[in-house]
C-alpha cells in the first residue's frame, strides 16, 4: 500500500505544478492542500458507501477525486504553464546558498543556531513519530477511539459512544488518519502522518506569507529571505506547536490549514504587483475558498478565528481604490468559500449534531462544560472573560521548556514577581474567581499543565508581544502588522469570552501565534529595526539573547517533554520516567493516566486479540489501548453519553467495566489499581476501579 500512498503523493505534486506559480513554497502548499482536500472529501463519499476500512477502495479512489478537484482549479486559473518542481528546487538551493554566505557575520551566527536547532529537533521528533505510539489524552478517549470505531464499522456515521468528542467532534481529520494507516500497511503512527506534515506545512507557509509581505512593501530580495527564515525558523521552535509536531492533538492540522489560508491572501495581494499580471490573480481566491472550507471542516473552534480572518481580509482583499472592483472581490471570495464549505464543510458532522443533539457543537452537558453558557449572565461573561484575557496574558509569560528543569522553574519563578506583585496591588482576584474556569487559574501553573501545553515561551514575550505592541503603538509602522496584531488581539479576545479558562489551552494559542508570529519578520523589514544593517549593538544584543533562550526553550521542550521522552529523566521532584523508545505499549498510552497502567495490563493480558468486549466505561477512561496491539480487538460500547447503560450485546465475550457503572459480582476479575499513582502530582483525574467478566 505505501507504494500507492507515494505514487498519491507525486500525482498531488504533478497537479499542484499545473495550478501554482513558480514557486516552490506555493507548490508545496498547494500539493498539501489538494492532498488534504481531495483525501476528505474520497472519505466523505467512503462513508456513505460503507467502505471506511477497505485499502484498495481507499488506494485508487484518491486519484479521481484529486483529478477533478486539479483540472477544476487548472481551469479556474486560466490553464497556467507547468512548473518544474525539480528545477526550482535546485535554484532555491543555490539562492539560499548565495543568501546565506552573503549575510554579515552576526545574521549568520544567528540564523545557523536556529538551523542547528531544527535540525536537531526534527530527527529527534521524526523518530518519535515513527517509533512511539500515541499517548496524548484526547486521542484515548476519544480522537483515535473513534477512528478504530468507524474502520471496523466500515463508516463513520454516529454511533453513540462513551465519550462526547467521538460523535460532535468534526469528521474530516478521520479521512486524513485513516488513510494514512491504511496506506502504509495498517501501520499505527500512520494516524500521525497529517499531523507531522502539519508541522512542515506551517513552516513553509510563514516563510511564504512573508515573502508576500516583502513583495508588497517592495524590499529587496535578499531582506525579505532573511525576514521570511527567521519568522519560519522561529514558528518551528514556538512550544506548543513544536511538541504537537508528535501527536495526534488536533490543532496543529487547524494551523496548517489557517496558514495555507493565510498564504493564498497575502499572495492574492501580492499578485497585483507582479509585471505579468496587472489584475489580481483570482486562482488565489479559489484556493482560499478550498483552504476555507478544509479549515471550518476539521474543527468547530475555527469559528473563533473568523473575525481575525476577515480583518486580514480587509487588507489583502476588500481594500481597493475602487467599490466596484471591492464588490467583484467579494463576490469571487464568497462564492469560492461558499463552494468550499459546502463540500469540506456541511459533510462533516455539524449538521448531523444538530439533527441528534439540537446544536452543531454537541449536547447541552459538553456546552455547559466547556463553552459559552458555563459564565451564566452577559454581565457575569464580561467580567469573568475580562479576567480571561488577563489570566492567558500572564501565562504567555514563562519560560516555557527552560521551566521543565529546576534551574529554569527558579528563574522563571523570579521573573513572574513583579507580574504577580502587579495582580496583587490591582485586586483582580485573577485566582479567587473560578466561576468561569475548567481548571481554576494559578499563577505558577502545575507541571503537567506546562509540560503538556505550553503557550510561546520566551519569543513569545520576548519579542511578539514587544513587537506587536509597537506596531499597534505605531512606534514601528508597517501597514499589514497592524491588520494582523488586529487579528491577534481578536483572537485573544474570542478565546477569553467564548469558554472557561483552561490550563490547557495552550495548544489554542498555537493558531494565534501563526499571525504573531509574522511580526519578527519586522526585524529585518523594517528599516529602523533591520538587523543585517550595522550599528543597533543593543537590540542585536537583545534579539540574539532571546532567540538562544528560544532555541533552548526548544530542547527542553523535546528532551524534557516526560509524554515522550526521547531519553529517561528524572524531574526536579525525583520523578523518574522512562524514555518512550524503552516504555511498554501499555505504559505509554497510559502516560497521562499512571495509575490506570495495571488493570490496564493485565487486560491485555487476559483477553484475546480477537475477543468482542462490551465496554461499561465512563467519559473520561482511555478507550484505546483496550484495541489491542493490533487494533484487533472489537470494542462495544454499552454506556453512551447520556444515555444510561445498554443491554450486554449478545456477540460480545468479554466485558470491561468500572465499578462505578455496573456492579460487580461473584466471578468478576478485579483487575486492579496503582493507589500510589492515583495520588501522584502527574494524575489530573484518577482512573476507576476496574472489573473484568467473561460472558462466554
Amino acid at each position: 500500500m505505501i507504494v500507492f500512498l507515494l505514487l498519491f503523493v507525486g500525482y498531488v505534486g504533478w497537479l499542484a505544478a499545473r495550478v501554482a506559480r513558480p514557486s516552490l513554497v506555493e507548490w508545496l502548499l498547494v500539493s498539501f492542500l489538494l492532498y488534504a482536500s481531495s483525501v476528505i472529501l474520497t472519505g466523505f463519499v467512503l462513508s456513505a458507501l460503507y467502505q471506511t476500512n477497505h485499502e484498495w477502495v481507499w488506494a485508487f479512489s484518491v486519484f479521481i477525486t484529486a483529478s477533478l478537484l486539479g483540472f477544476s482549479l487548472r481551469a479556474l486559473a486560466g490553464k497556467p504553464l507547468p512548473m518544474a518542481p525539480l528545477l526550482l528546487i535546485g535554484q532555491r538551493w543555490t539562492l539560499t546558498q548565495r543568501w546565506f554566505n552573503g549575510l554579515p557575520p552576526y545574521a549568520k551566527m544567528l540564523f545557523s543556531v536556529l538551523f542547528l536547532t531544527l535540525l536537531v529537533l526534527s530527527v529527534t521528533n521524526l523518530a518519535i513519530v515513527l517509533f512511539t505510539v500515541p499517548n496524548e489524552w484526547d486521542s484515548m478517549t476519544g480522537h483515535l477511539n473513534r477512528i478504530v470505531q468507524y474502520m471496523q464499522r466500515g463508516t463513520m456515521r454516529h454511533f453513540g459512544g462513551t465519550n462526547w468528542n467521538i460523535d460532535t467532534y468534526p469528521k474530516s481529520v478521520c479521512t486524513l488518519q485513516i488513510y494514512g494507516y491504511l496506506m502504509t500497511g495498517r501501520f499505527e503512527n500512520g494516524f500521525k502522518i497529517i499531523h507531522h506534515l502539519a508541522y512542515w506545512t506551517t513552516i513553509v507557509a510563514v516563510f511564504g506569507i512573508v515573502q508576500r509581505i516583502g513583495q508588497v512593501q517592495a524590499r529587496s530580495a535578499v531582506t525579505t529571505l532573511s525576514a521570511s527564515f527567521l519568522a519560519a525558523l522561529c514558528m518551528s521552535l514556538l512550544p506548543d506547536f513544536l511538541m504537537q509536531a508528535v501527536t495526534t492533538e488536533t490543532d496543529i492540522v487547524l494551523t496548517a490549514y489557517l496558514s495555507v489560508l493565510l498564504y493564498m491572501l497575502f499572495a492574492y495581494r501580492a499578485s497585483e504587483r507582479s509585471g505579468q499580471h496587472p489584475a489580481r490573480d483570482n486562482r488565489y481566491l479559489w484556493l482560499a475558498g478550498i483552504a476555507f472550507g478544509v479549515a471550518y471542516g476539521h474543527k468547530v473552534t475555527f469559528t473563533l478565528l473568523l473575525p481575525s480572518v476577515f480583518v486580514v481580509m480587509i487588507y489583502t482583499v476588500f481594500w481597493s481604490d475602487s467599490l466596484a472592483t471591492t464588490a467583484a472581490r467579494t463576490g469571487r471570495l464568497a462564492a469560492a468559500m461558499a463552494i468550499g464549505v459546502c463540500l469540506w464543510m456541511l459533510p462533516t458532522g455539524y449538521l448531523k449534531n444538530v439533527e441528534v443533539f439540537g446544536h452543531p457543537i454537541g449536547p447541552p452537558t459538553a456546552l455547559r462544560h466547556q463553552s459559552v453558557e458555563r459564565a451564566g449572565s452577559l454581565r457575569n461573561l464580561v467580567e469573568q472573560g475580562s479576567r480571561n484575557v488577563i489570566r492567558y496574558t500572564y501565562d504567555h509569560i514563562n519560560l516555557d521548556g527552560l521551566r521543565n528543569t529546576a534551574t529554569g522553574e527558579q528563574l522563571n519563578r523570579a521573573m513572574r514577581k513583579p507580574v504577580i506583585w502587579l495582580e496583587d496591588k490591582l485586586h483582580m482576584r485573577l485566582d479567587e474567581e473560578t466561576d468561569f474556569s475548567i481548571v481554576p487559574f494559578t499563577f505558577q501553573r502545575k507541571f503537567v499543565f506546562y509540560n503538556a501545553n505550553p503557550y510561546w515561551g520566551i519569543i513569545g514575550f520576548g519579542l511578539i508581544i514587544p513587537l506587536l505592541l509597537l506596531t499597534l503603538l505605531f512606534v514601528v509602522r508597517s501597514t499589514p502588522h497592524v491588520y494582523l496584531g488586529i487579528a491577534v488581539l481578536l483572537h485573544l479576545l474570542a478565546l477569553s469570552y467564548s469558554a472557561p479558562y483552561d490550563p490547557f489551552k495552550g495548544r489554542y494559542f498555537t493558531e494565534t501565534g501563526l499571525f504573531g508570529i509574522l511580526f519578527l519578520a519586522l526585524l529585518f523589514l523594517n528599516p529602523r529595526l533591520n538587523l543585517a544593517l550595522p550599528g543597533k549593538p543593543l537590540l542585536k544584543g537583545y534579539v540574539a539573547l532571546v532567540l538562544t533562550g528560544g532555541a533552548l526553550s526548544a530542547f527542553g521542550c523535546v528532551f524534557l517533554n516526560i509524554r515522550a521522552l526521547p531519553f529517561a529523566w528524572t524531574t526536579p521532584d525525583g520523578t523518574r520516567f522512562p524514555s518512550i523508545f524503552d516504555a511498554d505499549r501499555i505504559r505509554a498510552m497510559t502516560f497521562g493516566r499512571p495509575d490506570t497502567y495495571l488493570p490496564y495490563k493485565r487486560f491485555d493480558e487476559l483477553v484475546p486479540d480477537s475477543a468482542t468486549v462490551a465496554l461499561g466505561t465512563i467519559n473520561d477512561d482511555y478507550e484505546y489501548p483496550l484495541y489491542g496491539a493490533h487494533l484487533s480487538r472489537r470494542l462495544i460500547p454499552i454506556n453512551p453519553f447520556e444515555k444510561g447503560v445498554q443491554p450486554i450485546p449478545k456477540e460480545a465475550t468479554y466485558l470491561f467495566f468500572s465499578k462505578n457503572v455496573i456492579h460487580p459480582r461473584p466471578g468478576d476479575i478485579r483487575l486492579g489499581t496503582d493507589t500510589a499513582a492515583a495520588h501522584s502530582p502527574y494524575v489530573v483525574v484518577p482512573g476507576e476501579d476496574y472489573y473484568l467478566r467473561k460472558l462466554k
